[in-house]
């Protein structure tokens, strides 16, 4: 079995979140430059089993795609192509930021914690697997996405 992992695919920076083995907890694996995202993943992926890939979807209030869809979109496709056996998953990443500083604060991170754009990513991803998290324990969890394997 293996580990779920979140992305919250960013144009300079992408956080990345893990669950456990058990896949009980989710936590925060780092905030990687989105240019070495791949080769981050690849080596990650070797060294440790990953079962689900959970991207976050960029959306508008009126639930329309978000201007950064179309900066995601072509990294979904290079992702399904990349890990054809790995299912993806979108789930809607909407507000995903703001909580993640509120839950800063709330952890009593120092401003200049907070201002780190970098744990942002991190926390952001840890929220968007939550969520996933949460869809699966309620039933409710989207279907994985993967033009390159039909099988799915």
């Amino acid at each position: 079995m293996g580990r779920i992992l979140s992305i919250d695919y960013g144009i300079k920076r992408t956080g990345l979140a893990v669950t456990d083995e058990l896949k009980l907890i989710a936590h925060s694996l780092a905030t990687v430059d989105t240019s070495q995202l791949m080769d981050y993943l690849v080596a990650y992926c070797a060294s440790t089993p990953v079962e689900c890939f959970v991207v976050g979807q960029a959306k508008q209030m009126d639930n329309t795609p978000s201007e950064s869809a179309r900066v995601i979109e072509p990294f979904v496709t290079a992702l399904c192509s990349r890990f054809d056996a790995i299912p993806v998953v979108r789930v809607d990443e909407r507000f995903t930021s703001k909580m993640a500083f509120q839950s800063m604060i709330d952890s009593g991170l120092s401003r200049k914690q907070r201002r780190n754009k970098a744990t942002i990513d991190a926390v952001s991803a840890t929220l968007i697997l939550q969520t996933y998290m949460q869809m699966l324990s309620n039933g409710c969890a989207p279907a994985p996405i993967n033009p390159f394997n039909p099988q799915q």
